[in-house]
């Protein structure tokens, strides 16, 4: 645990930190982040310059165009720190050899006034931990909570202060400086996506991130990819048709590997999906991880590093309800997503809605998750006890849901994989 400070307080602390010394950069928000260090005073021993270059055609021409036009992403954020860092330490570095650089900057998109626009953004920071060191990146996303413009900036303020903090204090132990990204803002923001890479980080296993992140309630969904570096669902599957595998994986094995497999395969050929627009992640919640007992990093580093050497994408979620994860990628437009599951966890949720639902609101229960652009494919597996092959024909779902289910099935938003090997 770590002493939970007060804004203005980090701020102060690093202002009056002789030996750190950096630039602002922000973009969307307000220049909220660099207020903070103005306002608590002794600002001038840790503020070399702070921008906003609000106006496209100015960004543009400072930082330049981003192919897909958007703003507020993960490479424009890389860019302003590229582009400021390398001023900072043409600029200073030979006149003050003793000191810590960095380089904060943000883009954000705030809710806007017509409410089309929910409020998020990227945050970043380049920074050194010895004089003339290497330098380190921390990058994150953040989802902004409050539904009023004014605090999302006030928001985007406290973050901002809270990771530069967290850099130059909490960097010998990596989960509490993430944690500590939190400190005044539980309920405010979600951090879907942490980064943190160089010199002095070259040891942490980054998947750890995403584990904490949802570990620390700090978002629902966070994602890494095959190559175990976390990555942003708005950065490669916007407008994407999607297939989620979820299983336990532990360990995966050939059955896990022929679900995913013959699942995509077949959600690849529903003739509303584009194969060369489409993506699956196989999906491991934290109650599956805590299966066995108390969480256990090293084996959720272990039941990944298969899936990472199989090519997958891996997501770790707090989505026990189906709705939640629905909701999460459905913010990018997702324009099918399809849901794999074995039969006996479909007997499990399909059961668990109805007992918690029969009395008043099983049709609202069922129609947050069944949504016209969601399909559940089922993988035929034997429940335990039964030497029957469970497929979505004959699941014995409760008499009282029978109909819906029949719905469901005649729709085509339940069916089995039909190449399956249930081992």
């Amino acid at each position: 645990m770590h002493q939970v400070l007060e804004t203005e307080q980090k701020a102060l602390e690093i202002n009056l930190d002789n030996g750190v010394y950096g630039a602002f950069a922000e973009i969307g928000a307000g220049q909220e982040v660099a207020r903070y260090f103005f306002k608590v005073g002794a600002a001038a021993g840790t503020i070399a310059k702070t921008m906003s270059a609000y106006d496209k055609v100015v960004s543009d021409d400072i930082y330049g165009a981003e192919v897909s036009g958007r703003y507020v992403c993960e490479n424009r954020l890389y860019k302003m720190l590229d582009h400021e860092w390398d001023l900072m330490v043409t600029r200073l570095g030979v006149r003050r050899p003793d000191t810590r650089f960095f380089v904060f900057a943000d883009t954000i998109a705030a809710l806007n006034f017509t409410r089309t626009i929910k409020g998020d953004g990227w945050l970043g920071i380049r920074f050194q931990l010895e004089p003339g060191g290497g330098a380190n990146d921390l990058v994150l996303h953040v989802k902004m909570l409050d539904n009023d413009t004014q605090l999302q900036q006030q928001a985007v303020g406290i973050l901002g202060v809270n990771l530069i903090y967290a850099c130059f204090n909490y960097y010998h132990h990596p989960e509490t400086l993430l944690h500590s990204l939190m400190d005044g803002l539980h309920d405010r923001i979600s951090i879907d996506m942490v980064r943190l890479s160089g010199p002095d980080f070259e040891n942490l296993d980054n998947r750890l991130l995403s584990l904490w992140l949802v570990k620390h309630n700090m978002t629902n969904v966070a994602m890494f990819g095959p190559n175990k570096q976390n990555v942003h669902a708005s950065e490669f599957l916007y407008k994407k048709h999607v297939l989620v595998v979820r299983s336990s994986y532990a360990p995966p094995t050939n059955m896990h590997l022929n679900m995913i497999k013959q699942a995509f395969e077949q959600f690849q050929s529903e003739k509303e999906v584009e194969p060369d627009r489409s993506f699956v992640l196989t999906e491991l919640t934290l109650a599956s991880l805590k299966q066995q007992g108390p969480l256990d990093e090293k084996d959720f580093l272990d039941r990944t590093e298969l899936l990472c050497a199989l090519g997958q994408t891996v997501v770790v979620s707090n989505c026990e309800q189906y709705h939640q994860l629905i909701n999460y990628l459905t913010d990018y437009k997702i324009k099918h997503l399809g849901i794999s599951i074995e039969a006996r966890h479909a007997l499990e949720f399909i059961s668990e809605k109805y007992y918690q639902n029969m009395d008043s609101s099983l049709l609202a229960a069922f129609g947050e998750i069944f949504t016209k652009i969601v399909r559940f494919y089922i993988y035929p597996s034997y429940q335990e006890g039964n030497e029957e092959l469970m497929t979505v024909k004959n699941i014995p779902v409760p008499e009282g849901v029978k109909f819906l289910y029949r719905h469901l099935l005649d729709n085509h938003q339940i069916v089995d994989v039909e190449k399956y090997n249930p081992g």
